[in-house]
């Protein structure tokens, strides 16, 4: 059996140092696992030994034990350092590989006391490399996704902590987003779908830091269309909770000039046209 071991490893790191068809180069041979390092625990440290230097290599014996040992301690621990190491690498398509590795251990091992800590890494690969508020955000939504699941599922877990500060990170990342569009649509006076993405700031996303730019977009949005009555209660929200606010003096002269304002008059109704009269018979 050792000896079956140390060959199928010995074959697949060389196979894994062989260069590419078409090129003269000598193949570099990898020296086999010595007959002491056939069991698990030997060939995790083996392994381990290449994690910094040549993470591909270490991939390798720790596949070799998930294969070999599939219901050792040391395959579990396999499973997640190779997922581990694919995170390290840190772009996108590694991390896409990191987030397969921690989902199939939740999957084969969802009783283990570090599946919890497995379905964090699966959020954290989406918000490695977080983007702008300006870009899509569509990691960011999926994060959250995955933080809310890791609380629901492992409410006692050590990641708890980390995952409601996360949660927040995440949030404030959404509002802003949402916000930039919303002052998008009052800078090119599309009044109404400003109206709908900052009402919507204000239920989802309570705690967001911004909300001064919140209450004065929605002011302004109602006195650009025609209703300062639904103006005054978010311009007064401004210049009485925010009043050290940059903001604020802008939103007490928007607030003066809502007060004073008269809505806008609906267009009249136009007087319904009466029936057309049925012709009379034989006519």
């Amino acid at each position: 059996m050792k000896q079956k071991i140390i060959a199928g490893l010995a074959i697949l790191l060389i196979a894994a140092a062989a260069p590419g068809c078409g090129k003269k180069a000598k193949v570099k041979v990898v020296p086999a696992v010595s007959a002491p390092a056939a069991s698990d625990e030997a060939l995790y440290r083996e392994g381990a030994r290449y994690l910094k230097k040549d993470p591909e290599r270490a991939r390798l014996y720790m596949r070799q034990i998930m294969e070999t040992f599939p219901q050792s301690f040391y395959a579990q621990r396999a499973k997640l350092t190779i997922a581990d190491s694919y995170f390290k690498e840190g772009d996108e398509g590694n991390l896409i590989l990191a987030a397969a590795e921690y989902t199939e251990f939740i999957r084969l091992h969802p009783s283990s006391p570090s599946a919890s800590y497995a379905q964090y890494q699966v959020a954290m690969t989406y918000i490695r490399k977080p983007q702008k508020p300006g870009r899509d955000q569509q990691k960011t939504h999926q994060a959250l996704v995955e933080l809310k699941k890791l609380i629901a599922t492992y409410p006692l877990a050590e990641e708890i902590k980390n995952a409601r500060q996360r949660i927040i990170e995440c949030e404030e990342r959404l509002a802003e987003h949402a916000v930039l569009i919303a002052e998008h649509y009052v800078r090119t006076k599309t009044y109404p779908a400003a109206v709908d993405r900052l009402t919507e700031i204000l239920t989802t996303y309570p705690a967001y830091k911004g909300m001064d730019r919140v209450y004065l977009a929605l002011g302004t949005s109602y006195l650009g269309w025609g209703k300062p009555e639904q103006a005054v209660p978010y311009l007064t929200k401004l210049v009485t909770d925010y009043p050290k606010s940059k903001l604020a003096g802008k939103g007490q002269k928007l607030l003066a000039a809502a007060r004073t304002a008269k809505p806008a008059k609906a267009p009249a109704a136009k007087p319904a046209k009466a029936p057309a009269a049925k012709p009379k018979a034989g006519k």
